[in-house]
């Protein structure tokens, strides 16, 4: 029976600009290429911020020079980056398991992630988005109902909420090609956040963290393992300290003490370590590794990274 692994690419396995990216995909694909010769099944997720921001800005300010368009909302905008960033990725996968004489479909799910209207974070907008704007161009944001926020000596930016995922809509359609033992992307950018309506879907004007979604998608597809990439190889605590530690090993109860103790970033570790914590206890047998794209496999191996488990 394969293993089944949730992966979530942070911003490094992508990069930033369009080249950045054809070459950055290149590089992860053959990490995952890997780890489908290493006999898992996989379902992939992905960071989306520079990508998003670029096409929001891109969006609003063609609607700005042309005004029979409209600007693009938010969730118009995570569609369109979850397109762009999986076609290059699912290309790239493809190409480097044919050479690897591996025939297998790689799909891009374009997913909705269903979040709550009464979710406290639309009150506490957090996450930055798109251009710089003047004062004026803040304040017509803000009469739209929106919020922005002011970074001393650079201008003023929208910020938006990061509200929780509830469900995943597509997530049987995922699961029906998982279960195929196909390579799937889902939940790009944590998924487009969307608000039920009886029967209807509408856009939210949110962003979801990666991190939660690839917990929600990881127990969606009763994953073995979610690994979640990021920029070091292994999570420390105590940082500002005389005695920083890594963290190897370590079970729930010490990831929830550690999240007690406020060890983790709120807007860096923290999301990454408490949907590890959801993930394991949602099941039985599971297991959640942080660590980066160089040490991905070796981290499956037991060799590195931080492991976490019951």
């Amino acid at each position: 029976m394969k293993k089944r692994i949730v992966i979530a690419l942070g911003h490094r396995a992508l990069g930033t600009t369009l080249p950045e990216q054809k070459k950055a995909v290149k590089t992860s694909a053959a990490v995952l290429a890997d780890m489908v010769e290493e006999g898992y099944q996989l379902v992939i997720t992905h960071s989306n911020a520079p990508q998003v921001g670029m096409i929001h800005t891109a969006m609003n300010e063609f609607g700005k020079t042309h005004p029979d368009y409209t600007v693009a909302p938010m969730s118009v905008c995570s569609a369109m980056s979850q397109g762009y960033i999986g076609y290059d990725l699912q290309n790239a996968i493809r190409a480097e398991l044919l050479k690897r004489g591996i025939f297998k479909t790689v799909s891009t799910i374009l997913t909705q992630v269903i979040v709550d209207p009464y979710d406290d974070a639309f009150h506490h907008p957090v996450k930055v988005i798109g251009r710089y704007m003047n004062a004026k161009e803040a304040e017509a944001e803000e009469q739209k109902g929106n919020y922005v926020k002011e970074e001393p000596g650079k201008g003023y930016r929208r910020i938006v909420a990061a509200p929780m995922p509830k469900s995943i809509v597509e997530i049987d359609a995922i699961k029906t090609l998982v279960q195929n033992d196909q390579v799937v992307i889902a939940c790009g950018g944590g998924g487009i956040p969307v608000l039920q309506q009886g029967n209807e879907l509408k856009g939210a004007s949110a962003i979801i963290e990666k991190d939660y979604a690839s917990g929600k998608l990881a127990e969606g597809v009763d994953a073995d393992i979610l690994m979640i990439l990021t920029n070091d190889k292994m999570v420390d605590i105590d940082r500002d300290t005389e005695h920083p530690r890594f963290l190897e090993h370590i079970t729930v109860e010490e990831a929830k003490e550690h999240i007690a103790a406020d060890q983790f970033g709120v807007n860096s570790m923290l999301p990454k370590i408490c949907a590890s914590v959801d993930f394991i206890t949602a099941g039985r047998g599971r297991s959640a590794i942080i660590t980066n794209l160089e040490n991905a496999i070796d981290a499956l191996k037991g060799k590195t990274g931080t492991i976490i488990t019951e």
